[in-house]
């Protein structure tokens, strides 16, 4: 396991490049959002999401959300109408995860049977870094310890998951939060998870 010490605010790009070469080679590492520690992988690479379904014993019925580097990536991976788009420009980057219907080029491997995808473009210059160094989404999932509650801290992170994961990045302590969770498949937004993300303006007229 690498551990990787990156500013939040100036991420180095020689360790962005670092992280972005060994996601391309299958890695699973974990690394700090705007809400959460969170675990990921490169969506297109089928070993590596299967490893981070085992690390996180979930059900492969159910799909994990991905980051994107903002709103243009989302509209190559998910159906962004006019009026969505609207709504999702005005909240990235930022602490929401967006249910959209996904594109083609979203893997099976992360399509439910309602086929709709959560997608997030997060208030952190480190996921966007990877994100736009990679040139594709990298998956999103939660980092939990034995107690259920999300960890805050890198260090906690590589002791929980030392053996299982390839790289922890270190962007610092987090206060976890989850993110606010909109559906916007609907004819209207629906909130489905009141998060870190206000979601008042779904109450303005």
């Amino acid at each position: 396991m690498q551990i990787y010490k990156i500013n939040p605010d100036n991420p180095q790009r020689r360790l962005i490049r670092l992280v972005v070469e060994s996601l391309e080679d299958g890695a699973v590492i974990a690394y700090p959002t705007d809400t959460i520690y969170g675990l990921g992988c490169d969506i297109y690479h089928k070993g590596a999401l299967e490893r981070l379904y085992k690390i996180k014993g979930k059900d492969p019925n159910k799909p994990m959300s991905f980051l994107c580097s903002g709103i243009k990536e989302i509209s190559e991976y998910a159906r962004v109408g006019n009026q969505n788009f609207r709504i999702i420009n005005n909240l990235v980057p930022g602490p929401y995860t967006f249910i959209l219907e996904p594109s083609r080029t979203v893997p099976k491997l992360l399509l439910n049977k309602r086929r709709h995808v959560g997608v997030r473009v997060p208030d952190n210059n480190i996921c966007r870094a990877l994100t736009e160094e990679l040139g594709r989404p990298i998956i999103t999932t939660s980092v939990r310890n034995p107690e259920n509650e999300l960890f805050n801290d890198a260090e906690e992170i590589a002791d929980r998951l030392k053996g299982q994961v390839d790289i922890v990045i270190d962007g610092g302590r987090i206060v976890p939060h989850h993110s606010t969770i909109l559906d916007l498949t609907g004819i209207e937004p629906l909130l489905i998870r009141e998060g870190k993300g206000d979601s008042s303006f779904l109450l303005e007229d």
